[in-house]
């Protein structure tokens, strides 16, 4: 995980965290001690801590402002919503967090939109939308709806937006009221 910063007219790039050109790996640490496997997308909170999308893991990380990187959820290939690392993912390739410290994941291979809501040290991973190993474009409530390879997740205004990659498609969820339905998913554009 690197990190990019303005120094006047320059750009200075920094490792936060893992060990560029070293095999990939899955390993908790400090700065270069932590290993990922394909990160593929991350998310930053207002204190500065970094979470990503560790897809080859399985796993959603948290990386300090210091470089510690910890496992919150996953690590272990499947679908199972839980706490911490007795919940499952199967390839997420996004995650983003909203302005109560939520985050939300697209959980790329289950084809799911999963949620992980801090609670005290613990983090608790529950499905929001979409039903693992159903593939579709139906939209619905929670697990009425269906994705097809969902790569991607923004949370803007208070509504999830989710790029249905093999859909073609935008997708929102809208969360207690609206337009919609709490968990309702619906093609946007």
């Amino acid at each position: 995980i690197r990190k990019v910063t303005p120094v006047g007219t320059n750009w200075v790039v920094t490792t936060l965290a893992g060990n560029p050109g070293a095999f990939s790996g899955f390993a908790d640490g400090t700065g270069s001690n932590a290993s990922f496997h394909y990160p593929s997308d991350l998310a930053v909170d207002s204190s500065g801590n970094v979470y990503v999308a560790d897809t080859w893991n399985s796993a959603i990380r948290k990386v300090t402002p210091a470089g510690v990187v910890t496992t919150l959820a996953g690590g272990t290939p499947g679908s199972l919503d839980g706490t911490n690392g007795a919940a499952q993912f199967e390839l997420p390739y996004s995650v983003t967090i909203d302005s109560n410290g939520n985050l939300y994941v697209a959980d790329t291979y289950n084809d799911t939109i999963r949620k992980m809501t801090p609670l005290g040290t613990n983090w608790v991973v529950t499905t929001v939308a979409g039903s693992a190993g159903n593939v579709g474009s139906t939209d619905g409530a929670k697990s009425a709806a269906r994705f097809n390879f969902p790569s991607g997740v923004a949370v803007v205004a208070g509504r999830l937006y989710v790029t249905d990659s093999a859909n073609n498609s935008t997708r929102i969820i809208l969360a207690g009221g609206g337009r919609g339905h709490p968990g309702r998913s619906r093609e946007c554009w």
